[in-house]
């Protein structure tokens, strides 16, 4: 990463520092489908190489052949939205499959010949479309011998589902009750913990070994649970797993900005109707694809650690999947842009971008 600034003699937009990273890529992301699959590719193409798609759409994909087609659609929807050459227009998504109890360990091999990478783990209930997830985890035991076999990652919501649990414990609690026993039957398995919120998460990815990693979210790196409450109820800054407590959010800020390689950018952006966020049984979800580079690097500023941004953002997730580090590059300049209020999303609803309305400090200039 090159952190440049212009000579005193230059103009004031020139004269904004700007940093110059090899093209990251977004280890996390929900693209949905139909019309607001289209309504939201663009963004995410403009910056970054390459995203892992989630697979919990209606019906959930849990097959090779419905991860290839779900690719087929977005390739379609990312033709209509970038023109070719455009920046964006050769990226490419990951495809994974969505676990179930009965996802039998024959289609794991499907899976791998058809180019899907990894498989996601929703425990039942926990979040967005998981009520086809997994039960007991016992039940995929063969599944996840399958994929440490073909080389499939596990990718990893996990957070508890019991009523009696507290939700803002039940991510530390999974790691005790099935994380733990799930690393000690499957060694050989490569994990991802997704979306990691509390210092107990960064704890256990930090000493499990070169097989776990994690990702962390631009909102979960910025904010605490008080964002959700600021001023009144703040819809679109719910999500699932929830933000946390002022310490757990220093915790990820500090593991994000380790140089640690166990640590990756995930966005885990998305996208809801706003008439749904703002309904009295709100979504779970941020949508933080529209800026989700200039978020990140408002983090890493924050912490004094633009440095180490370039390994978190478009280094050590390509690594740690095993795939080449993307050869472009992407620049931005410390120049302040204004969030939109809202964004078209879908036929006839919009979706309303995190910090709409407001100033953002960096903007991502190709």
């Amino acid at each position: 990463m090159n952190v440049a600034s212009a000579p005193p003699s230059a103009t004031p937009d020139t004269a904004a520092p700007t940093l110059r990273l090899s093209r990251p890529d977004d280890w996390h992301l929900h693209l949905r489908d139909g019309a607001a699959l289209a309504s939201v590719v663009a963004h995410t193409a403009r910056q970054f190489g390459r995203a892992i798609v989630m697979p919990n759409l209606k019906p959930p994909v849990t097959t090779a052949a419905a991860a290839v087609a779900y690719r087929q659609r977005i390739m379609a929807a990312l033709a209509q939205s970038v023109a070719p050459g455009q920046s964006g227009a050769d990226f490419q998504p990951l495809m994974t499959l969505y676990l179930t109890d009965r996802l039998p360990p024959d289609e794991i091999r499907r899976a791998k010949d058809a180019g899907v990478v990894a498989c996601k783990l929703y425990p039942a209930g926990a979040t967005t479309n998981s009520d086809a997830g997994v039960t007991d985890l016992r039940h995929i035991d063969a599944t996840l011998e399958a994929m440490a076999r073909e080389g499939l990652l596990l990718l990893v919501h996990g957070e508890v589902t019991d009523s009696e649990i507290d939700l803002f414990d039940r991510e530390a609690v999974f790691i005790e009750r099935h994380l733990i026993p799930l690393r000690q039957r499957h060694p050989g398995l490569k994990i991802v913990f997704e979306h990691i919120t509390t210092k107990e998460a960064a704890q256990y990815v930090t000493e499990a070994g070169p097989l776990t990693a994690a990702t962390i979210t631009a909102h979960h790196l910025l904010y605490n649970r008080n964002a959700i409450f600021l001023g009144g109820i703040r819809p679109h800054y719910y999500c699932l797993p929830v933000l946390k407590r002022e310490e757990h959010r220093r915790a990820l800020v500090a593991a994000a900005t380790s140089g640690s390689p166990q640590f990756f950018l995930g966005t885990d952006s998305a996208p809801h109707p706003a008439h749904l966020k703002e309904h009295a049984s709100g979504c779970a979800g941020c949508y933080t694809a529209l800026n989700a580079l200039e978020l990140y690097t408002e983090a890493f500023e924050d912490a004094g650690a633009l440095h180490q941004l370039e390994g978190f953002a478009s280094h050590h997730g390509a690594d740690f999947y095993g795939l080449p580090r993307n050869s472009g590059h992407v620049t931005l300049q410390r120049t302040a842009q204004t969030v939109p209020d809202s964004l078209p999303f879908g036929a006839q609803a919009e979706v309303k971008p995190l910090r709409a309305g407001e100033t953002l400090r960096w903007s991502q200039l190709n």
